[in-house]
């Protein structure tokens, strides 16, 4: 089986990470990873061809595009361009699946590219091939979820065979953000979680090559570093407090996308202070939250899934510009796994505290289902068997 698997992103890393966990479920077949965004550094699976198309991301308002390549302004050009190369990937590699992460839930400014190459595989212009969406668990809900329901209706019905719902409904069920689950055509699957986990033994390891010892590791962090400034000054100058009567060792992960001068403010806080290590990003992150005694992060879906995957306990603050990572962590708040910050709790004696109990307290098993990468290879494979 041959699959081409579209991903933009355009915030944070994190779309283009999950979709990786899938990519290595689908170990034994083809997979042709096509992105849109912001460079991300990952080590590419020995099965997947990795092509970038020009660069885009948006405005802070989700409204307009910016291209990403030096001294490029024209979008219109970067637009003809991107689809130009989209259809000559399709035809090249003349897929069995296409498979498109969250459009047409999100995503709508793309459709200048899905909607023609979506038209191409209802045609069998590149053979015959099966249009899938890949989702997660809880969609960002609009102002207007009556028109939100009939322009996803609009796309998805026509063109999509089948709808993956990356989540366990013990927790999340997706009529819960988008009420036209009932309109919906294609089948509906729910894969369970997609979750990085660590190799067996990978915490363990690491505390020895940390040399921790007994000490216990505290890691923080927040997804891409576009956002999550005010939890990880918080978090520093938190430690410094915590220190005075819980001796510790912090590792702090700013993200790949925070800037120069954050990153230098960062680290000029942890100065003087030698349990406390700054670094921007780490390929092992899910090694890390196995050998922690504690996360503190925002509360974005990998994250949650690595923690849920290393059985780490984990303060969490959730972004609360949309109620994505909020339900998620109130959700998980109940069942013991984790404690949700607020604003308030950003207070560094506060923080302080929380973190001081954080260290004392083992989550609750959670009985998740975790095998949403492995699950969607299954279910690809039976769509295109019949």
């Amino acid at each position: 089986m041959r699959i081409v698997f579209y991903c933009q992103h355009v915030l944070g890393v994190g779309h283009v990470f999950r979709s990786l966990e899938i990519i290595k479920g689908l170990k034994d077949h083809e997979v042709i990873m096509v992105t849109g965004g912001a460079e991300v550094e990952f080590d590419k699976p020995a099965h997947m061809t990795h092509i970038q198309l020009p660069g885009l991301m948006m405005t802070p308002d989700f409204k307009s595009f910016i291209p990403l390549e030096e001294g490029v302004t024209d979008v219109e050009d970067v637009l003809s361009r991107r689809l130009k190369q989209f259809k000559e990937i399709m035809r090249e590699y003349r897929p069995d699946v296409f498979l498109v992460e969250l459009f047409p839930f999100g995503r709508k400014k793309f459709r200048f590219e899905l909607l023609p190459i979506l038209e191409g595989v209802n045609f069998s212009t590149w053979g015959p091939c099966k249009a899938v969406c890949s989702v997660r668990d809880i969609l960002v809900e609009k102002a207007d979820m009556q028109r939100q329901v009939q322009r996803v209706h609009a796309m998805l019905n026509p063109n999509f065979q089948a709808v993956l719902v990356h989540s366990d409904p013990k927790l999340v069920r997706l009529e819960e953000t988008f009420p036209g689950v009932d309109g919906i055509v294609p089948e509906v699957h729910y894969t369970g979680y997609v979750a990085r986990k660590p190799e067996p033994g990978a915490g363990a390891a690491l505390r020895e090559e940390l040399g921790l010892g007994d000490v216990p590791l505290v890691v923080q962090s927040v997804g891409g570093g576009h956002i999550g400034g005010s939890l990880l000054k918080s978090t520093l100058s938190a430690s410094v407090l915590l220190a005075e009567t819980h001796p510790h060792k912090l590792i702090v992960f700013t993200g790949p996308y925070a800037t120069d001068e954050a990153f230098a403010e960062y680290q000029a806080m942890a100065e003087g202070h030698d349990w406390i290590t700054v670094k921007r990003f780490t390929k092992r992150f899910p090694d890390y939250l196995d050998a922690a005694d504690l996360s503190v992060s925002l509360g974005g879906y990998n994250t949650t899934m690595n923690l849920l995957a290393a059985g780490t306990y984990g303060l969490m603050y959730p972004f609360l510009q949309n109620r994505e990572q909020r339900m998620r962590t109130t959700r998980l708040e109940e069942r013991g796994i984790v404690k949700m910050l607020l604003d308030e709790d950003l207070a560094p004696e506060t923080m302080a505290s929380h973190m001081a109990a954080g260290l004392e307290r083992t989550p609750t098993p959670h009985g998740l289902n975790l095998n949403g990468g492995e699950n969607s290879a299954r279910i690809l494979e039976e769509l295109v068997s019949r």
